[in-house]
């Protein structure tokens, strides 16, 4: 490497550290030679590198909300015992996991109370 791209690499981590963009410093080397070999615009390279930090950031974000919120344990559906609570159907509950239903405009309301779905039901509205 020639001084003066050894220069200009190291005035790019510098400004990289200022600016607190870790995950940027840590992915330019690998994601700088992919670029070169797949000829990517220049914005391409700038927004792989800069989604990755945003990636790392929102993770890590949603890590310290969960740990500050003082949850006794981390729960997923994956983790949900079915059987200990038949009324909660797993087909229906796993479907409405997915989301689709914001996408389609509908109303999702469960009803029981709280830590028990007694009933699901989901309308499409206007």
């Amino acid at each position: 490497m020639t001084p003066a791209k050894q220069k200009v690499g190291e005035r790019l981590l510098y400004l990289l550290s200022a600016l607190k963009t870790p995950r940027i410093a840590e992915r330019l080397a690998a994601t700088a030679e992919r670029a070169r070999e797949e000829q990517w615009p220049y914005e391409q390279f700038l927004e792989t590198l800069c989604e990755a930090e945003v990636f790392a950031r929102e993770a890590s974000g949603a890590r310290q909300r969960t740990r500050h919120a003082g949850f006794p344990a981390h729960k997923t559906l994956e983790d949900f015992d079915f059987t200990a609570q038949p009324s909660a159907e797993r087909p229906l509950v796993m479907h409405l996991a997915q989301l689709a239903w914001i996408e389609e405009h509908a109303n999702v309301c469960l009803i029981g109370p709280p830590g028990l779905v007694s009933h699901c039901t989901s309308a499409v509205t206007g």
